[in-house]
């Protein structure tokens, strides 16, 4: 008896959030064809996060010289990259009233900005002296990384699976 009083009561209950005009525009606005640039830019960033990574775990190993380059480069090309894929999700969050409305939208917007700033301090330790620079703090700071992509990874794509943000209302 109890649980069914439970589930009447629940009927009853609305969402603030959910009863906001405009609250089911989730459609993309900054988009080359219906497709969200967004979505399409955050790739990049994210793989040269992990190669940063990888060529400095490679130097670690090997001591060759062209991996802590390639760190060099692949840090300031995720940093840039980066920037491109925060202008285009900044103006999706800011312009899209369904986005702006949710918490999570703004949970990913902040952990995605502390993380530019991580991919920014990653690339600034490495361009004076980048042979230096790997052992010991570019490498834990490319570990840092590393993590907080996968975390700002995952609230990205629980926006997108899970309330459908970005993507077009049409079948």
């Amino acid at each position: 008896m109890a649980k069914e009083s439970i589930e009447q009561e629940a009927e009853h209950l609305i969402d603030p959030i959910a009863a906001a005009p405009h609250f089911d525009n989730t459609e993309s606005r900054i988009a080359v064809l219906g497709h969200p640039i967004h979505a399409m830019s955050v790739a990049f960033p994210i793989a040269l996060t992990f190669c940063t990574f990888g060529a400095d775990a490679l130097y670690w190993w090997t001591g060759d010289v062209f991996w802590a380059r390639a760190a060099l480069w692949a840090a300031g090309t995720g940093f840039l990259f980066g920037m491109l894929a925060g202008f285009s999700g900044t103006a999706e969050l800011l312009l899209v009233s369904g986005i702006r409305a949710r918490a999570p939208a703004w949970t990913h917007f902040i952990i995605a900005v502390t993380l530019l700033a991580l991919l920014g301090a990653n690339w600034g330790y490495r361009l004076y002296g980048f042979e230096d620079a790997v052992l010991p703090y570019g490498i834990l700071l490319s570990a840092l990384c590393v993590g907080m992509v996968a975390i700002t990874g995952w609230h990205g794509g629980k926006l997108v699976f899970d309330y459908r943000l970005g993507t077009s209302n049409k079948s």
